[in-house]
């Protein structure tokens, strides 16, 4: 039997943009095949193509790259490659969408006939430090507040499907500049640069293969990267920067430097937040005061049964109280 080290896992990050014809049948094979290899991980088919995260061993995620580069079809494509020592997801789900990703455009962009031009980690490092340069941040700010580029806009914006409204909003901020915009592994780069071109702006880069290869590249190893890159599995955040560490992500409740996020205890909320282990206990998780004292609230409910006393304890401790009904 081999034995396990700490880098006995894998987890890959894909996207290719290419037609698939019927994305429900080919979702459901496709959760067949992975699941039959023992994958774990989130992957969303379109007509438009496919978009994945997946984990498993490495023996595993070798045998899943090897079969999707045998398919015409994404023989080009490029897997982004994480070593863990474990499962970064607890499922497996591949499931159909009507996008990859969602800029809700009534005249959608196709990035293999428009997108920005594509920047290698040197060259987007270079260009960002040019005087005439914007560097937009394409993603929903809650990535944004754990970790950013230097000096990257942090469009105010909760969801990806608002940055053409707020662009238009803030023409005036970036006409005649050099455009540069990133994102996690680059996918929703390909569409919102070429949504940029299509609106007018000239001078648009996209960072090439996004944040995570921006990370790895052997030259610039991260840096300009402040903090760390959120990433939408079990891991949360992932570090960039090999020669620098700034932590950027500030706690909900004290505004302390940290980088640990946790959900809203109140299920109708799950906000995600910034918060130490220490503070996530003094606010019993809840986001507000509101979602500190909600009937349904997790921590206090089915985490750690605090009684009513505990309860206005920890209130008390943090100078709240609950309202009495009249």
């Amino acid at each position: 039997m081999s034995e396990t080290n700490e880098t006995s896992y894998q987890v890959l990050l894909y996207y290719q943009y290419v037609t698939i014809e019927d994305p429900e049948a080919f979702s459901a094979e496709h959760l067949a095949f992975c699941k039959e290899l023992g994958l774990k991980g989130r992957i969303l088919v379109a007509t438009e193509g496919i978009n994945g995260t997946v984990s498993g061993s490495i023996e595993q995620t070798e045998a899943y790259m090897e079969a999707m580069h045998a398919d015409e079809r994404f023989k080009d494509t490029v897997f982004k490659i994480d070593e863990a020592d474990k499962h970064a997801f607890k499922k497996m789900h591949v499931r159909p969408r009507s996008e990859l990703v969602n800029l809700s455009l009534e005249d959608d962009i196709n990035p293999k006939e428009q997108t920005g031009n594509y920047l290698a980690p040197k060259e987007f490092f270079e260009q960002m430090q040019d005087e005439n340069t914007v560097i937009i941040d394409a993603r929903n700010d809650y990535e944004y507040e754990i970790g950013h580029f230097r000096g990257a806009i942090k469009p105010d914006i909760r969801t990806f499907r608002e940055l053409p409204e707020w662009v238009r909003n803030n023409k005036e901020m970036l006409e005649g500049k050099k455009l540069l915009t990133y994102c996690t592994g680059g996918i929703r780069c390909e569409k919102f640069s070429g949504w940029l071109k299509r609106e007018g702006f000239e001078d648009v880069s996209q960072l090439h293969g996004g944040i995570v290869s921006y990370g790895k590249d052997p030259e610039v190893q991260g840096e300009l990267w402040d903090g760390q890159c959120y990433v939408f599995d079990e891991r949360l955040t992932v570090p960039i920067n090999q020669k620098e560490h700034v932590v950027v992500g500030r706690d909900h409740f004290d505004g302390e430097p940290c980088e640990r996020y946790v959900n809203c205890a109140n299920p109708e909320c799950n906000k995600q937040i910034i918060a130490s282990e220490e503070n996530e206990h003094n606010y019993m998780r809840g986001c507000t005061p509101e979602c500190r004292v909600h009937p349904r609230n997790l921590y206090i409910n089915k985490e750690h049964n605090l009684s009513e006393a505990e309860i206005d304890a920890r209130l008390a401790a943090i100078g709240e109280k609950r309202e009495v009904n009249a």
